[in-house]
């Protein structure tokens, strides 16, 4: 294993010193080098695209996202996994993580559980991965094996691949019919990906996450109508967003809201059609789930 030739594992040269810098510095040399992120993420925009429309392909034919990493990659996995659900209304299922290691590592590091090519084929068998599913693989070093094992057991069961990694080349690229590179660079502490390898992933994450539920008709304008509204906050936001949808005052939009069965999106199609509960359901049925569609 040669990490020399990983950008990831290189020395910064801004930081050679950085136990000697001072508070102010060290966060200042910090934010900095953080706002190099977003403009590699921009460069990886093209390759980042092409996953998304794999991810709306596979939901659109009844498929699943899994991501699969370990380590700091594996929890960014599962928390974009696990914030799907309140977001935009979609069964645990439908986007899942898995870590190298299983649920406990996502707070005690299990170890040798990332250089289990075998376990990464496990993880999936147990959860029936099938030829409708897509699996994103994440290692900011791009060659975790666990991550490799998973890829290439996916790839046996006709599931589509993708990757993120940030270094160049990447080892899991290979592995994958689309692959995501963002290189970030060496982080400011040798090593330390959990930085801004760690920022690009997540922020990689959120575009396939929330690209894709629009692109499956989970939004309607910049508005998250499938919301599930799970405690009193979201209950109030899930009034505010039928309100804004349809121009309606906090009276209709609650009225609506409690006849449509908390479902903020039924009651914002009930509004805009002036439709009983049972025909709005039909039409967005018709519609496939997307409000703008259904108005039309």
């Amino acid at each position: 294993m040669d990490l020399t030739k990983l950008t990831t594992e290189t020395r910064n040269q801004r930081t050679l010193n950085l136990d000697q810098m001072s508070i102010n510095e060290i966060l200042t040399i910090m934010n900095e080098e953080d706002l190099s992120v977003p403009s590699s993420i921009k460069k990886a925009i093209p390759q980042i695209e092409k996953v998304v429309e794999q991810i709306i392909a596979a939901f659109n034919k009844g498929g699943r996202l899994i991501y699969t990493g370990a380590g700091t990659s594996g929890r960014l996995g599962i928390l974009d996994a696990a914030e799907c659900v309140p977001t935009f209304g979609t069964e645990p299922e439908m986007v899942q993580g898995l870590i190298a290691g299983g649920m406990s590592a996502m707070t005690v590091a299990v170890e040798g559980a990332e250089d289990s090519v075998e376990l990464g084929k496990t993880d999936l068998v147990d959860i029936n991965l099938s030829d409708k599913d897509i699996v994103v693989g994440i290692a900011a070093s791009g060659r975790t094996p666990y991550v490799i094992g998973a890829l290439d057991y996916a790839t046996e069961v006709g599931a589509t691949t993708a990757t993120i990694s940030c270094n160049a080349n990447a080892a899991i690229s290979e592995h994958a019919s689309f692959p995501i590179e963002v290189e970030v660079g060496p982080e400011i502490l040798t090593g330390s990906t959990r930085l801004k390898s760690g920022t690009a992933q997540k922020l990689v994450l959120n575009m396939l996450s929330t690209v894709s539920m629009i692109g499956i008709g989970k939004v309607y304008k910049n508005l998250m109508v499938d919301v599930k509204p799970t405690n009193e906050k979201l209950v109030e936001r899930a009034k505010r967003i039928i309100m804004e949808a349809t121009e309606c005052s906090y009276g209709v939009a609650e009225e609506h809201f409690n006849l449509a069965g908390e479902d903020v999106k039924l009651a914002i199609v009930m509004i805009l059609t002036n439709s009983p509960k049972e025909e709005a359901q039909t039409q967005l049925v018709n519609a496939s789930g997307f409000v703008r569609r259904t108005i039309k």
